[in-house]
């Protein structure tokens, strides 16, 4: 019996929740037991693959539509009918425990996860369909962007230490409280502060100190010293995302492409969620503005990263470019706030084609705020700090972001974003972009 003839027999489901999630479990169990009759992937011939493909579609398509008829139902289940808050990892854990067969268990992620992107079986799609059903939900989706607005339990753990030592050392940032100013320094030096799922943990932490410091008025990120020998000697902002990781299958759909949208750069953007910050009829500020200085360039991620800051300082001749259209996925929510900043047949221009945006060019002036020389770029960034410590600054950027980006108008891009990048990451073009292109690569 092929798999599309086991569908119609339960093309029906019921509209009650543990029918319908046994239904799911029930289909799973039969599809993963078929496939594991089959050779791993990078053995198959096409037709076993066809197969694999089979299964898989007919799979998703019935988690879809379950989630289409029971997400209220199903996040309920799962966060105690909305008096838990779990992040995104927490919640897809709860899931795989509560409603088997909906997402992918532990134990079969970690087996992805010890694979080669190419080579995988794709179950984060499954993840995927989950959190586009979540997001595009209003009550579920406002719920997701408050928990992952909340302190995470490593920030909570050093805020006291950071309060008295005002030094905080990741393994690829390092934060400085100096004076009014936060000093985030992005280090993953190996690789020109490429992204990966530690600079994305790191970063969110370091994040949340700079929100939750008292001392701290004005949060400002710039890339360290590099001693890869390419630019041994000096700074840069950031390579975008690591391909290298993302050729080895070390980048994680939750924790990076999903988890840093939800978590640092929407931390910058709003703020934080304190839940012990409770309404006194004095607003409780968990928000502070945010510079950039950029030295040398600001590629992919480092590129989104400065949309959600409030100014950008950079070296004239440093460049901003987003060329995740060119690797085959899509760079985050920039299409959502590049339009804004610069036009929208310029923002067509930079994601569509790559076209380079170089700091001292008048078109960047929606990017960058300052181009000075390269080397004034810190102290131009010190005097730029200070005027946003002005006391008006913090309302009415908060009013400004409340108006550019609305929390529904983020979930109504993210829970897209959600199901075409968990595409993308598998889709051919990619795959075979990472197989013949960046298994060497380390950044740019």
């Amino acid at each position: 019996m092929t798999p599309s003839t086991a569908l119609t027999r339960e093309r029906s489901l019921t509209g009650e929740l543990d029918p319908d999630a046994e239904a799911v479990r029930t289909r799973t169990d039969r599809n993963e037991a078929r496939l594991a009759e089959l050779p791993d992937k990078p053995e198959r011939t096409a037709a076993e693959q066809a197969v694999a493909d089979e299964l898989h579609r007919s799979g998703r398509e019935l988690r879809s539509r379950f989630l289409s008829a029971h997400t209220p139902a199903v996040f309920a289940e799962l966060t105690a009918a909305g008096t838990r808050w779990p992040r995104l990892a927490e919640l897809v854990c709860a899931a795989a425990e509560r409603f088997p067969g909906l997402v992918p268990t532990t134990a079969q992620l970690a087996a992805e996860r010890a694979r080669p992107q190419a080579h995988k079986e794709g179950r984060e799609i499954d993840q995927a369909i989950f959190f586009h059903h979540l997001l595009g939900t209003r009550a579920t989706g406002r719920h997701i962007v408050e928990a992952m607005l909340r302190p995470t339990a490593a920030a909570l753990a050093l805020l006291p230490t950071f309060a008295r030592s005002g030094v905080a050392e990741f393994a690829t940032v390092r934060l400085e409280r100096d004076g009014d100013l936060g000093r985030v320094t992005l280090g993953n030096t190996s690789c020109l502060n490429a992204e990966d799922d530690q600079l994305t943990a790191d970063l969110e932490t370091a994040v949340d100190l700079v929100l939750l410091d008292d001392g701290i008025r004005v949060g400002l990120l710039r890339g360290a010293t590099m001693t890869h020998p390419r630019y041994a000697g000096r700074r840069v902002f950031s390579a975008g995302i690591n391909l290298k990781h993302l050729h080895q299958g070390r980048i994680s759909y939750v924790d990076f492409l999903l988890g840093r949208e939800l978590g640092y750069l929407s931390k910058i953007v709003r703020g934080l969620r304190v839940p012990e910050d409770r309404p006194t009829g004095t607003r409780v500020w968990r928000e502070k503005p945010w510079l950039a200085a950029v030295d040398t360039f600001a590629i992919g991620g480092g590129m989104q990263l400065l949309l959600a800051c409030d100014r950008v300082v950079a070296g004239a001749d440093a460049y901003f470019s987003l060329p995740a259209a060119q690797e085959g996925i899509v760079p985050g929510v920039a299409n959502l706030r590049l339009g804004r900043l610069v036009g929208p047949r310029l923002a067509r221009d930079v994601i569509l084609n790559g076209r380079k945006l170089w700091a001292a060019d008048p078109q960047a002036s929606g990017i960058c705020d300052e181009a000075v020389d390269p080397q004034e770029v810190g102290r131009a960034a010190d005097r730029a700090a200070e005027r946003l410590t002005a006391p008006a600054v913090l309302a009415n950027r908060h009013m400004l972001n409340l108006a550019d980006e609305p929390v529904d108008r983020f979930l109504d891009y993210l829970s897209e974003f959600a199901l075409v990048q968990g595409d993308r990451l598998y889709s051919p073009d990619v795959l075979a972009k990472i197989s013949t292109h960046w298994a060497g690569e380390r950044g740019r």
